[in-house]
């Protein structure tokens, strides 16, 4: 004998075929986005992509900021080695470029092989200092 179902009961199991067909194709399509972004490449973060550009370049003496573009003559010592010798008292490696004099904040060691040379400083300016990055020759 058949029993006479209402028409609610058809509608309730219409909603939960849907309801499920619509969990199970969300959890489908979750765990397949999961997947593809595991395997995809990492892409560059703004800092790595900030870093990639290409820096501003300041072109001067690199020098002290004590003595400046102008070593005392009557010292005896080369430009080099009085830069170097401020240095070693205290002073702050600076690049000289007509009037204007910027601070050099980078290694030490690097800075003192060019003290007292021309040369081309790759970095950031950040009021009267540059954050060294690279140093290379003016020529």
């Amino acid at each position: 004998m058949r029993a006479n179902r209402s028409w609610f009961s058809l509608l309730a199991f219409c909603a939960s075929a849907s309801l499920a067909a619509a969990l199970a194709l969300a959890a489908v399509f979750t765990g397949a986005s999961a997947v593809l972004a595991a395997a995809a490449p990492a892409t560059a973060t703004a800092e790595e992509s900030n870093s990639a550009a290409p820096q501003p370049t300041f072109s001067g003496v690199i020098t002290d900021s004590q003595c400046g573009a102008r070593h005392p003559g009557s010292s005896g010592k080369s430009p080099s080695e009085c830069t170097l010798a401020c240095v070693r008292n205290g002073a702050n490696y600076s690049l000289v470029n007509g009037d204007k004099e910027y601070t050099l904040d980078g290694n030490a060691d690097e800075l003192g092989r060019w003290a007292g040379q021309r040369a081309t400083i790759a970095g950031t300016r950040s009021g009267g200092t540059i954050k060294v990055a690279s140093v290379r020759s003016l020529r």
